[in-house]
């Protein structure tokens, strides 16, 4: 799982770029201003967790652990539940889909407190 986590990190970066353009571009005027606030925020947690993910990376390979390895999952999950659940919201308009949305923010919780941990254990 390490492994993935970088080539993971470039995608969500180049995924949440086209997704950002594809808004900005492609969905301006055929979604309402709060739908269109609804999928930059997904967007935005998309690249952030990008990049997180990718700290986690080069992380994993100078101090690997399982604390690294737990972090890395639940950003790739909070990614994949909490902006995949706001694409869909926004593109579909079943509004059940919001009630992912939550799960995926404690995944990104889960993963920056695996990350704290982690980290004062190596202070």
């Amino acid at each position: 799982m390490i492994r993935a986590f970088l080539p993971l990190a470039a995608f969500f970066g180049l995924t949440g770029v086209a997704l950002g353009a594809f808004a900005s571009h492609g969905l301006r005027g055929r979604l309402s201003a709060e739908y269109l606030a609804v999928f930059q925020t997904g967007v935005l947690y998309q690249l952030v967790h990008a990049l997180a993910l990718f700290g986690v990376a080069l992380l994993a390979m100078h101090a690997p652990g399982r604390l690294v390895t737990a972090a890395g999952a639940s950003f790739v999950g909070g990614i994949l539940l909490f902006s995949g659940s706001l694409y869909l919201l926004t593109l579909t308009g079943v509004g059940k889909l919001g009630m992912v949305t939550p799960l995926g923010g404690l995944c990104f919780m889960a993963g920056w407190a695996c990350l704290l941990i982690a980290g004062w254990r190596m202070a």
